[in-house]
């Protein structure tokens, strides 16, 4: 790229820790090129998103008001920002929050602390995901989720036989 020029993607970053808000936006901007807009909560987010209608959002999970999973929930049910590219980046790393983060839509799941470059590598790989891609991880987590579903209920219908027979 020429001295000058626009970076060729924006990514709005959606996170209430301004010091962490800074060190992500100088890492995308620096080591990636990326356009950066920032956002403190997810109202915020939400309201720049339709302002700005960024290529990428990297989004916190635990924030006041509007949190990670309702912001996700509210992009993707909209057909305009549906398609948007969605990161979800928090210190929360159980097992269910990383599957309720992708099963409502987020594209990939990544937990703090990351280190600039593997956020820069992150947010390729969100944009190079197509609507098919997107599709098809969507199908496979319901497929997920039923599987585990219907598990949870046959292991509960044979503890009821069980303590029956006793």
């Amino acid at each position: 790229m020429t001295a000058g020029a626009l970076p060729a993607y924006t990514v709005l970053i959606v996170d209430d820790d301004p010091d962490l808000l800074q060190l992500l936006t100088d890492g995308l901007e620096l080591l990636g090129n990326f356009r950066v807009v920032q956002a403190a909560d997810g109202i915020a987010g939400l309201e720049q998103y339709f302002e700005v209608q960024p290529d990428c959002m990297i989004i916190d999970v635990k924030m006041p008001g509007l949190d990670g999973y309702q912001l996700v929930r509210a992009l993707r049910g909209d057909p305009a920002s549906a398609e948007t590219p969605l990161i979800m980046l928090t210190a929360l790393a159980q097992e269910q929050q990383q599957f309720a983060g992708l099963a409502l839509g987020a594209d990939q799941y990544l937990i703090k602390p990351v280190t600039p470059r593997e956020l820069v590598a992150a947010v390729k790989r969100a944009l190079l995901i197509g609507e098919e891609d997107r599709r098809a991880r969507m199908q496979s987590l319901l497929a997920q989720s039923e599987e585990a579903e219907i598990e949870h209920i046959a292991s509960h219908t044979q503890e009821a036989f069980s303590e029956q027979e006793d």
